[in-house]
């Protein structure tokens, strides 16, 4: 099975992304897990990717296929983020799928969602949500449930 070449996880809660980690190694789907705990963080690292204001030589530095989004962060907001992702270049985004993972069913925050390109999931991720996800967008690249 062909591995993504990475996920971010955005998440305030630590041990959200402790558990969302712990899931996706599990399930194998990619070696490089980045964790982030406010947009500010995550947007500054997609930032430097975009354009290439990093050593390609370091591992620990990748363009992520799936990053899994919260809403309700301090410092910077999933919102906030997604405001801002849409702004780096066209071609960078291209082949990212952008998850929003939360807690909230508001319908003002899935309507504020659906104005991006972004698929909206509430927590908790499963490897049942994590299967059709990967069986959606990234077909030729399907997990072995565990």
């Amino acid at each position: 099975m062909k591995k993504l070449s990475g996920i971010l996880l955005i998440d305030d809660d630590e041990t959200t992304n402790f558990l969302n980690q712990r899931l996706l190694d599990r399930m194998q789907v990619t070696e490089h897990i980045h964790t982030f705990v406010n947009g500010k963080q995550a947007f500054d690292y997609l930032y430097n990717v975009s354009n290439n204001n990093y050593d390609p030589s370091n591992a620990g530095y990748f363009k992520p296929e799936l990053i899994f989004l919260d809403i309700n962060m301090p410092v910077m907001d999933g919102f906030e983020l997604l405001e801002l992702y849409n702004r780096l270049d066209a071609e960078f985004r291209k082949g990212i799928v952008m998850v929003v993972l939360t807690t909230s069913t508001h319908p003002q925050d899935t309507d504020a969602v659906n104005k991006y390109a972004a698929e909206y999931i509430t927590k908790p991720l499963t490897a049942d949500k994590l299967d059709k996800l990967m069986r959606k967008y990234f077909p030729s690249k399907q997990t072995d449930k565990v």
